[in-house]
């Protein structure tokens, strides 16, 4: 074994593992007044804009993209912690309430 194995080897047990903890939160959306999916999309421009750029979150159109009247999103969540991903998410449906001009019908939320 090489010296320069055996030391990164020797370095590796100093270092602990971390486990990230994922949370998931999927919304339902109910949407009026879209007249074409360009329309639609201009609706939750801002989820992909503001949340897509963040480092511990994901965004996709998870559901319903070609449905005109309804949309389904889901945001992933990287933390230390279920406790923390837990705020986070709340922090992030608290926004997007507050952003997203469509009502909410369903918010499903999962820590893995």
């Amino acid at each position: 074994m090489s010296d320069a194995l055996r030391k990164l080897l020797d370095s590796s047990d100093s270092h602990p593992v971390i486990t990230p903890h994922v949370g998931v939160l999927t919304l339902h959306f109910q949407l009026y007044g879209c007249d074409d999916l360009k329309a639609k999309r201009k609706v939750f421009t801002a989820l992909k804009a503001v949340w897509g750029k963040e480092p511990d979150l994901a965004v996709a159109e998870t559901a319903d993209q070609d449905a005109l009247d309804c949309a389904t999103w889901t945001i992933a969540a990287l933390g230390e912690s279920s406790r923390q991903i837990s705020e986070r998410l709340d922090q992030v449906e608290k926004a997007i309430e507050e952003r997203i001009d469509a009502a909410i019908l369903d918010v499903h939320r999962e820590i893995l």
